[in-house]
């Protein structure tokens, strides 16, 4: 039997070696730093046990020291690191990182959190079959199993459910969100000299879904990180206040603003009956932090 075949155009040959040659999800990880060493080295070994290969690490150093030279170079034959340093403040490093990506997924880890082995695959995955996503979120987890910012369904996120549907070390953008929304608001986020110590990255996916970004919020996309409630009411303080700024900023309604402090209002009252103090403190700072921000 003769087997014939078929004809191929130009047009279709180029469609085919376009479509073989497409770049996979290369991820950037832009680590912004300051005062801390243990938690960057458990980051970068953490990194190294990725099943997911195709990324690279951009260190925005904040130190004044170098304290990091040693761990750096300890994983420089195991994945690309680029290194900068940078003016204090989170923002204004992160804006220092965004200069070097070269991969067309961002993405932007704490220096105290850590990704389990499969996470980059699984984001990796979950983008490729999915090309409509512009961008990615997921929810903490701590080492005590205790969750954050967890909704218990995936979704689409939007202005309302961005509050509850995204965290910074859980967001990943490709980069055509990066181009059209540009730089992080350097008045927010710690380290910030206004006092506003977070609320950077909502604000940030706030002005993209602004621009049409279609961001997705996917539930068991999770990262590890400390428990928040334990940084300490001067940062609680702070971090809320970033985040009342960013209500106002937005020109969120009267009635989501209450509702927002119902809820803290609410873990605080729950957090005195069953007297743990040190939580309903938490809650107290956040609150106040919050209803300040937004009076600003």
């Amino acid at each position: 039997m003769k087997v014939t075949t078929p004809e191929v155009s130009e047009d279709m040959s180029s469609a085919i070696v376009c479509q073989q040659m497409s770049p996979p999800v290369k991820f950037s990880l832009i680590l912004a730093t300051v005062g801390r060493t243990a938690e960057v080295e458990n980051f970068l070994a953490n990194l190294d046990n990725q099943l997911y290969r195709h990324f690279e690490v951009i260190v925005v150093d904040q130190n004044e020291d170098d304290r990091l030279e040693p761990i750096l170079r300890s994983y420089q034959a195991s994945f690309p690191i680029t290194y900068a340093r940078s003016a204090r403040g989170l923002s204004c490093a992160r804006n220092i990182g965004l200069r070097y990506v070269s991969g067309n997924v961002i993405a932007f880890p704490d220096d105290d959190c850590w990704y389990d082995p499969d996470t980059l695959q699984k984001v990796a995955n979950l983008l490729t079959e999915n090309p409509d996503w512009e961008g990615i979120t997921g929810a903490c987890k701590t080492p005590t199993g205790v969750f954050h910012f967890l909704h218990q369904e995936s979704g689409a996120i939007n202005k309302i459910n961005v509050w509850r549907r995204a965290v910074s070390v859980s967001i990943f953008l490709r980069d055509a969100v990066t181009k059209k929304v540009g730089t992080f608001d350097e008045s927010l986020g710690a380290g910030a000299g206004s006092g506003r110590g977070a609320g950077e990255e909502t604000d940030y996916l706030l002005r993209s879904m602004e621009q049409g970004c279609r961001l997705h919020y996917q539930h068991d996309l999770l990262i590890n990180h400390p428990d928040p409630s334990l940084c300490g009411n001067s940062k609680t303080l702070a971090y809320e206040r970033g985040i009342g700024y960013t209500l106002r900023k937005h020109h969120y309604p009267l009635w989501f603003v209450l509702y927002s402090c119902s809820r803290t209002l609410g873990g605080m009252i729950w957090s005195l009956l069953k007297t743990d103090i040190r939580r309903a403190s938490y809650y107290y700072a956040a609150l106040k932090g919050r209803l300040s921000g937004w009076l600003e």
